[in-house]
């Protein structure tokens, strides 16, 4: 039997679990990238139009199924298990200057911050950054850069939908 387009998109996407890629999905329908965002699309937009309590979101060059920022707070009881602690404002602030230098290494990590990146083992626990490569630098330290992870907790389709800093300075970011 032959499915619809979407019903296989929606299928999918329920089923993964996770995001799913456009390469994925193409694999699957057989449309080709840009068939297949027209495709995902139109889902979306058919959910929407039906308010049917969750949507279709693009992040990290896949999509996945999500349920709106509105309802969240109703759906509360039924959510499990709690979510992590949440980070501290020093590896926000690592994050940060990460996200927006990498790759970068622990000293010029420490040198924005004016003081200790320590918080890079954490953020590598929970699989924010990863060691990106290492430096030409004496002693080659590691370059630090974000994951898939990253991307996919923050909401995001690629760096490129990162704010933009305002200038240079990462005063706005930092220690506030």
């Amino acid at each position: 039997m032959k499915y619809p387009p979407r019903a296989l998109i929606g299928a999918a996407l329920l089923a993964a679990g996770r995001h799913v890629t456009v390469k994925e999905l193409s694999g699957i329908l057989n449309l080709g990238d840009a068939g297949t965002r027209a495709e995902v699309e139109a889902l979306g937009r058919s959910i929407q139009e039906h308010g049917l309590g969750f949507e279709v979101e693009e992040v990290a060059g896949g999509y996945r199924l999500v349920v709106p920022p509105g309802l969240a707070g109703a759906l509360a009881p039924l959510l499990a298990p709690p979510a992590l602690p949440t980070l501290s404002a020093a590896a926000l602030e690592v994050l940060a200057v990460i996200a927006y230098r990498q790759p970068v290494t622990r000293a010029e990590i420490e040198a924005m911050r004016g003081g200790s990146a320590g918080t890079v083992v954490t953020l590598q626990e929970r699989e924010l950054v990863k060691v990106a490569g290492t430096s030409d630098a004496v002693g080659h330290p590691l370059l630090y850069g974000t994951t898939e992870r990253f991307l996919l907790d923050f909401g995001l389709g690629s760096l490129a939908d990162l704010p933009p800093l305002q200038g240079e300075d990462f005063a706005h970011l930092l220690r506030g």
